[in-house]
């Protein structure tokens, strides 16, 4: 067994196998049936897909309750110590990820996409994100077996959240990004929409349309919320298959989020004070009060905070007016 791990990949790679192409059916029939023709998402539909995406959550997570149950059948406990990290890890990334929902209502502002060509932007968004999501935890599986990159990330986390809460808003702007700069000036790119489509032929050569260009610039901010949000849920569990499996549900859900939210994210000013305290949390867990509770900070515990944490700057948005 790897490093003390209940599911080591050497021995358990079909069940990363089985999962990897459960969420490819998942996302074949997402995007091949619910979403074969290009529409505006509207509330109800986000909120009804938002449920199923949670539902599926959870469901996993009762299913791997009741598997660890079985495989570690001497010890009870164990089966519950890895739902609540799972959920706790889905709570997390599902928190952080409101991040990401401000930057695509910027993307797409910016762009100008229509709101019936999103939909397909964020699909092909996301499933990037899960490649790149899957290198992240790979790496971080190896790397957090070594305490003083568990402290790096602690610092770096706890910096990163202190700097959230000082730091004013600022305005992203697309066109300021090295990439996007990049593209532009090294491939050729059309000025107008060409229904859904990424690349088209125009005078006999191939050129990228503004979809392809929007889609570029979030994998880059996806990729840089990683760096937060990867360490974050290892904070919670050293298991690389609850880390990657929370963090994938948490993705998936993500779209169907961001068209439950986009138009009142403006209403929740102080979120970002919430999602600040959390990574302060779990970058002290991380540095001290892990090794202060004798390796392992109470998972119930951190469950209760983070959620405590969130509902808090959620509630507190909700009874204090922003300031005009």
């Amino acid at each position: 067994m790897e490093q003390g791990l209940l599911y080591p990949f050497t021995e358990y790679w079909w069940l990363y196998l089985s999962f990897i192409g459960f969420v490819i059916g998942l996302l074949a029939l997402d995007l091949g049936v619910f979403h074969k023709r290009a529409h505006t998402v509207g509330f109800k539909e986000a909120a009804i897909w938002s449920v199923v995406w949670i539902s599926l959550a959870l469901l996993f997570n009762l299913g791997l309750y009741f598997y660890t149950l079985h495989q570690f059948a001497e010890d009870r406990s164990v089966a519950h110590q890895v739902s609540l990290e799972f959920l706790t890890g889905y709570l997390i990334e599902k928190s952080l990820s409101i991040d990401n929902i401000f930057v695509f209502v910027v993307v797409f502002k910016f762009f100008c996409i229509p709101p019936k060509y999103q939909h397909r932007v964020l699909f092909f968004g996301i499933l990037g994100a899960l490649v790149f999501r899957a290198i992240f935890i790979a790496l971080g599986s190896v790397l957090m077996q070594y305490h003083a990159v568990v402290i790096l990330f602690g610092v770096f986390l706890l910096i990163t959240g202190v700097r959230m809460t000082v730091q004013k808003i600022e305005e992203i702007d697309p066109s300021k990004n090295w990439l996007i700069r990049f593209l532009k000036n090294h491939i050729p790119i059309t000025d107008s929409f060409h229904e859904d489509h990424f690349f088209v032929k125009d005078g006999g050569r191939w050129c990228a349309t503004p979809l392809f260009i929007s889609l570029v610039f979030m994998e880059i901010t996806d990729i840089v919320f990683a760096v937060d949000s990867v360490p974050a849920i290892f904070a919670i569990t050293n298991e690389p298959l609850i880390v990657f499996t929370s963090n994938i549900f948490a993705i998936l859900g993500l779209r169907a989020l961001y068209f439950l939210l986009a138009g009142v994210l403006d209403k929740f000013h102080l979120l970002k004070y919430g999602l600040a305290a959390v990574l302060i949390f779990v970058g002290l867990k991380m540095i001290w009060l892990n090794d202060l509770f004798g390796g392992k900070f109470p998972i119930l515990w951190s469950l209760a905070i983070i959620a405590g944490l969130i509902g808090t700057s959620v509630i507190a948005s909700v009874l204090i007016k922003p300031k005009r």
